[in-house]
């Protein structure tokens, strides 16, 4: 059994039935012929409720919304919230590659927004968010953007919450990624087999990635978006030394051109494509290859006008948040989510 294989058995294992309780009903359901899992809150609301659709993690491979951990997070914050809550069971891979993840989520996030929909559901229009952790945080970037220029679309998002999210295959050679490449929950060869498995089962492209070779010289404008020597903080930059870019074959990318395509890859849109984003809240763990993602994508949203909630912690580590249920409860964990939590709260 290899490595992929194994972690599928544990997502699997991990599957829960939509069980409702005292606070939320829970239900199974497709929204524009895409499964989904729909929690309702119980208790009574003065007026129209928030609402947030929520996109797993899993490197676009692995988990579902019935996970423990995944069913924990959204149930709690459709109780915590008085909220209703979309977690979208997308496609994925390997039997699907880009862009069906992200034309998962999409179409149930543009299904939901339909002013029929959010009637149906008792929800505010101006009070929706689009959410996700690791791959799920990638596919919630994404979304945001594409909704701000889909004229089919006239209800705005109020917020997007990215959760320690994979933002661009472009330099996987990051600060972040050469100081914990070793790291036991998201090394960075995993990380590299994520990416490339997104795209294609090619291991070409893995071969390249895992050196940082796969970017052909005629896409090299788009590194003035993931250049970390201009983007991080001092402090991120830890003596590492920017060294321009090592170019790939032109094949590779016209191939699988979906690596630098900025629906798999947000960071790669201008400055002036991230301007009418909505409220952010972006979580990012020092012991993580991502790290340096949610850096970039903060401080452009922040040089590009759109207000940004940026917490870092530097006790935490990749998929933190997911370690709140027993065996695998940590307070780390807990602390995490309670100021996610507080922060749609606050915000939405």
């Amino acid at each position: 059994m290899n490595h992929m294989e194994a972690l599928m058995l544990i997502t699997d294992a991990e599957y829960i039935a939509p069980t409702s309780d005292e606070n939320v009903t829970v239900t199974d359901t497709e929204f524009s012929n895409v499964a989904v899992r729909l929690y309702l809150p119980r208790k009574p609301s003065d007026g129209l409720r928030r609402a947030v659709i929520y996109f797993h993690g899993g490197g676009w491979s692995l988990g579902q919304a019935g996970m423990k951990c995944y069913d924990h997070l959204t149930r709690w914050t459709s109780n915590r919230l008085n909220a209703v809550v979309v977690s979208v069971n997308y496609r994925l891979a390997p039997k699907y590659r880009f862009p069906v993840q992200f034309e998962d989520v999409y179409s149930v996030t543009k299904f939901f927004l339909q002013s029929s929909v959010l009637s149906q559901y008792g929800v505010d229009p101006d009070r929706v968010c689009v959410a996700g952790d690791s791959a799920g945080g990638n596919l919630a970037a994404a979304v945001a953007q594409q909704l701000l220029e889909d004229s089919e679309v006239k209800t705005k998002l109020k917020a997007q919450a990215l959760l320690y999210p994979a933002l661009q295959s472009l330099d996987l050679n990051l600060p972040s990624y050469q100081e914990h490449e070793n790291k036991i929950i998201l090394p960075k060869w995993l990380m590299v087999k994520f990416w490339s498995e997104y795209f294609t089962s090619d291991s070409s492209l893995r071969e390249a990635m895992a050196s940082n070779r796969h970017v052909p010289v005629e896409s090299s404008h788009l590194f003035q978006f993931v250049n970390w020597s201009n983007l991080l903080p001092e402090e991120l930059k830890k003596g590492y030394v920017y060294t321009s870019p090592t170019y790939g074959s032109s094949e590779l990318a016209q191939k699988y051109p979906g690596f630098l395509d900025p629906r798999a890859a947000p960071l790669l849109v201008s400055d002036a494509q991230l301007r009418g984003l909505p409220l952010t809240y972006i979580l990012t763990c020092e012991h993580d290859v991502l790290r340096d993602d949610g850096f970039m994508y903060a401080g452009r949203l922040q040089a590009a006008g759109v207000p940004v909630t940026h917490d870092h912690v530097k006790d935490a580590f990749h998929g933190a948040m997911t370690f709140v249920l027993s065996p695998a409860e940590l307070a780390v964990g807990h602390r995490l989510m309670n100021r996610y939590i507080e922060w749609l709260n606050e915000n939405l």
